[in-house]
């Protein structure tokens, strides 16, 4: 009898078990009573783990968040989305132009054309000597021989897109037309088109622009050794190799060479114009002394491994790295925490905090009742949290739109997912606007393409596909979907049935997950789901493009450049356009944004491109969410007047919402201080 009486009252006890755990958290004037390492450490919490620290391999947002306080660019942006240097001191941005005439008449002609070009600072002509290479070409590998040629090179003193529009137009001929390449290279293999050959190894007209980086003399790795130009070759050469699997490739595919003129000066030369050549260099860059082939091949005989076929990806490096940035890793433990500690010699002075510490909660509720309690200092508040966290002056709350969407991303490599109509369908069974109203709270609006929704480049007279389940029935059945009595659509003696998944951890996610499967079932679309753990998710599931559909998110730069998600060529395993979408049209618009230097050019392409990516549905595009950030309203921003003394500020966001912009500046104090408006 007494046992039934205890197995009766067990729900209730583990609720107050719980309750009362929840009380003996330490609050926060427990934790810093008389402790003063506590003030000076902040501790951050994430439902996922970081899957690897290293930039140029990684691809989710909680290695990135590790990666941004580690590693450190050449550049970064300021306050107003401006550049600003990093590593690199400053730099220059200008162009190098190379003809080669079909006769030496051209070279006095288009002398005297460009000489009252302002932006022409030379004009050479060179003899380049000649020359053997080996080359891939059709899939063979051929001996190519160049003989010596002429060739102009015009340096111009920036970047001119419409260089060769405008020599056409004055000369009335075009300069880069057809050559007869026989004239100047010859293969040994039999049954080669010399021409088509010749325009992949001695274009008649390139566009060469160039970026000048000068570096900091001061910058150091963690471990005290400096910094120069070889590790920006070096970073380059590491994501440009196959064998390292970066996702990275297509952001440094155009550029040509990487040259080190000095220890403290880099030039990056591309094949052709690039737009977005400035922002890919706020990778973080690597330590060449660390990860070189010779110390690659030590560390694989010290473990016993292959020396050739040990790559970056295998180093223990990417679990115990060493980057130039404000803070130096200390300890990761997988699933619990990574600790940070700050390092003093930060070029530009050490952080205030002396620690960061990244812990991983996988539940909201314990990330929640730790936040209150004071063992973290910033959480970002569930949708209907919102409002509680605004009026409670304990914390100071910061919010926006994201830089960013979430979506259903389908394998297109699946036959059920290869025809249009079924990706419409299936986005049309679906009310996303019921999703934002009760999972979101309304924190949230509608999207219909890739682009961020703040800039100009997202097309606003896309509209949304509409909520219209009968409509998507219909669809199907044109697609070949007919019902049967058991409720489901089959085609061809086969179910329509597939398995939806989304990482764990996230609530938003779950709940979408939960809903969809609902709306899709209704239609009779059999669809099964699953969690899967963060790590596990991206390694082994997204990585290795097995998955049906997957609830996804991406968190966008401002810049246009779509290359690495939807182009084409990036449809491999461990790259980024992991649906497999394949689109010769949208390439070429991903390609000429890439190229295009003219804005306004730029904002018509980009609006091109959306229309086409809502009209194919490779996504099922459901909203951006408005973040909301709660801090310890202890928490300011501390500098030093020229006399020492401490200046606090209060936190604000710069003009694109970043309340992070000054972390390095973040200090906690013991009590509140209050700030006139």
């Amino acid at each position: 009898m007494w046992i039934k009486r205890i197995l009766t009252l067990l729900p209730l006890l583990t609720i107050l078990f719980l309750i009362q755990s929840y009380f003996w958290i330490p609050t926060y004037e427990e934790q810093t009573r008389g402790n003063k390492q506590r003030l000076e450490e902040f501790i951050s919490g994430s439902t996922g783990d970081a899957s690897i620290l290293n930039p140029i391999l990684s691809a989710d947002s909680a290695s990135a968040e590790i990666e941004s306080k580690v590693f450190e660019g050449l550049i970064d942006r300021d306050e107003n989305l401006n550049f600003r240097g990093r590593i690199a001191k400053k730099w220059k941005i200008y162009e190098e132009i190379y003809i080669l005439p079909k006769k030496d008449e051209d070279i006095e002609e288009i002398k005297s054309i460009v000489s009252n070009m302002k932006s022409v600072t030379s004009f050479d002509v060179t003899q380049e000597k000649g020359k053997e290479i080996s080359i891939n070409h059709n899939g063979k590998k051929i001996n190519v021989k160049i003989y010596p040629n002429k060739k102009i090179k015009i340096v111009m003193n920036k970047v001119v897109p419409e260089f060769f529009a405008i020599l056409k137009n004055r000369s009335k001929k075009d300069f880069c037309s057809f050559v007869d390449y026989k004239k100047y290279i010859s293969v040994s293999e039999k049954n080669i088109n010399i021409n088509e050959l010749g325009k992949k190894v001695l274009p008649v007209c390139e566009e060469n622009p160039v970026i000048l980086f000068y570096l900091r003399h001061n910058v150091l790795f963690h471990d005290g050794v400096k910094l120069t130009a070889k590790d920006v070759k070096f970073t380059y050469e590491a994501i440009m190799d196959p064998k390292n699997l970066s996702p990275r490739i297509s952001d440094f595919e155009p550029v040509k060479k990487v040259e080190v003129i000095d220890p403290y000066t880099v030039k990056i030369t591309y094949k052709r114009l690039y737009s977005p050549a400035l922002s890919a260099w706020s990778i973080g860059i690597l330590p060449e002394h660390l990860l070189n082939k010779d110390a690659l091949k030590k560390e694989a005989k010290s473990r016993g491994m292959d020396p050739d076929k040990f790559t970056i990806r295998d180093s223990s490096f990417n679990r115990h790295p060493i980057g130039s940035g404000p803070f130096k890793f200390k300890k990761w433990k997988s699933g619990e925490y990574i600790i940070l500690e700050r390092f003093e010699q930060y070029w530009e002075g050490p952080p205030n905090y002396k620690k960061y510490i990244f812990r991983i909660i996988p539940d909201k509720l314990t990330e929640e009742m730790e936040f209150l309690s004071g063992t973290l200092d910033i959480y970002s508040p569930q949708p209907h949290e919102v409002e509680r966290f605004q009026n409670n002056d304990k914390f100071q709350v910061f919010s926006g739109t994201s830089f960013g969407y979430t979506y259903i991303g389908y394998n297109l490599r699946r036959d059920i997912f290869k025809d249009v109509r079924v990706r419409r369908a299936l986005s049309m069974a679906i009310d996303v606007d019921k999703i934002i109203k009760y999972v979101l709270y309304n924190q949230g609006e509608r999207i219909t393409g890739p682009f961020v929704k703040q800039t100009p480049y997202y097309n606003k007279n896309v509209k949304p596909i509409p909520y219209d389940p009968e409509g998507a029935l219909c669809l199907l059945q044109e697609a070949g979907w007919k019902k049967r009595k058991d409720g489901w659509l089959y085609k061809n003696g086969k179910k329509l049935q597939f398995t939806l998944i989304t990482n764990s951890g996230n609530e938003i996610r779950r709940a979408i997950l939960a809903i969809v499967q609902d709306a899709w079932k209704k239609i009779g679309v059999d669809v099964s789901t699953d969690v899967v753990e963060w790590s596990v998710f991206i390694q082994e599931r997204i990585n290795k493009l097995d998955f049906d559909a997957v609830i996804l998110g991406w968190v966008m730069s401002i810049e246009p450049d779509l290359f690495q998600i939807w182009h084409s060529s990036q449809t491999n395993p461990y790259q980024l356009n992991f649906i497999g979408f394949k689109n010769k049209k949208a390439d070429e618009l991903i390609e000429k944004i890439r190229m295009e230097y003219d804005k306004a050019k730029q904002i018509e392409y980009c609006h091109k491109l959306h229309q086409l990516i809502a009209d194919q549905c490779p996504y099922t595009f459901l909203f951006v969410r408005k973040w909301t950030v709660a801090l310890d309203s202890r928490i300011v921003i501390m500098e030093k007047d020229e006399y020492g003394n401490r200046i606090y500020k209060k936190i604000t966001p710069t003009k694109t919402g970043d309340f992070s912009y000054y972390f390095n500046k973040w200090i906690k104090l013991p009590k509140r201080i209050y700030f006139e408006n």
